[in-house]
């Protein structure tokens, strides 16, 4: 890798004074599960790296106003292992558990996960972040596009690699965001975002923005788990994946938060198979309706067509597994 300059703040303010109003100039190092492969590519090539670890507030889980505050540094298995998310946030846990290397969950981190770059094979071989040739033209709509959106954001063709941001979505989450003048918080929702240019972002950070903590409201009623569906069980991103959470009184839907991973470039909020579920008792029926909901906008590529199919069955599944857990 290109040879760079180290920095190790102890604070948020330091390590924001180290970063830079370019893209591209320096990095930011959590886990270094994405980096150090980007790095190791030359997609990546910052002259300075600036190391979070050291830095005490941006770690630790703790109950706070009825919800529950996850640090950037917090690692996927610090997460999983929680008693209050084990409890309360069960589509966390079974997101970060979806992680299956016990190696990545030590080191990967809250805010790592949710700023990963993609996995798009053509962003991978260098060809930038929405695969196109010299000539701007897409190499993904006629090309190997079998892991590829089926909600497309054209020109943005890759899904969010994200394992934790569908459930993070449902549960109407938020983030806190530290730059130059002060901090700010935004919903999750609005964290990701489909690049125009192939010079933009994959997230609604600026370059010398750092994501310092996660808010969840309160769980407590609802229902929520998270279903993924992977080629293997080993080491995987997964093919697709349903978030959901659920309010009820009794057996009936009384409000669904429903989203979908890896099948767009950001997670992708099923509005139709939430209105197919609202104030509807949830059986076997109910839930096949609103799978069948859910991917009624798909628009699948030239060799991705079965994840329709997938994500269908993912959202149906996520839902009877969420009826059958105590909110």
């Amino acid at each position: 890798m290109q040879a760079f300059e180290y920095a190790s703040p102890t604070t948020v303010k330091e390590a924001v004074d180290m970063l830079s109003s370019k893209w591209g100039e320096v990095d930011i190092l959590a886990g270094g599960t994405d980096l150090i492969s980007l790095m190791k590519e030359y997609l990546h090539t910052p002259r300075r790296v600036v190391n979070l670890k050291g830095i005490k507030e941006l770690g630790g889980i703790q109950k706070t106003g009825g919800g529950l505050r996850i640090g950037a540094t917090v690692t996927l298995d610090e997460l999983a292992e929680n008693s209050t998310a084990r409890s309360e946030y069960q589509s966390l846990v079974r997101a970060a558990l979806g992680v299956s290397s016990p190696q990545i969950r030590n080191m990967g981190t809250v805010g790592g996960d949710l700023c990963q770059r993609p996995r798009c094979w053509y962003f991978r071989q260098g060809f930038g972040i929405l695969g196109q040739d010299k000539s701007g033209a897409s190499l993904v709509v006629n090309g190997e596009n079998r892991y590829h959106a089926i909600f497309p954001q054209p020109p943005a063709y890759f899904v969010s690699a994200s394992s934790l941001g569908p459930a993070l979505i449902a549960l109407g989450a938020k983030v806190k965001i530290a730059g130059p003048s002060g901090s700010r918080e935004l919903p999750v929702e609005r964290l990701f975002v489909a690049p125009r240019d192939s010079s933009s972002r994959e997230i609604a950070l600026a370059s010398n923005e750092i994501l310092t903590e996660v808010i969840v409201p309160s769980a407590r009623g609802v229902r929520n788990t998270t279903y993924e569906v992977r080629q293997k069980e080993a080491l995987d991103w997964p093919l697709v994946s349903a978030s959901v959470a659920l309010r009820m009184k009794g057996s009936t839907v009384t409000n669904a938060r429903v989203v979908l991973g890896h099948v767009g470039p950001t997670p992708v909020t099923a509005a139709e198979a939430e209105k197919a579920l609202a104030g509807k008792a949830l059986t076997q029926e109910t839930a096949t309706e609103a799978g069948k909901a859910a991917v009624a906008g798909a628009r699948p590529l030239t060799g991705n067509t079965y994840k329709v199919q997938l994500a269908r069955i993912a959202v149906q599944r996520a839902l009877l597994e969420a009826v059958k857990l105590r909110g």
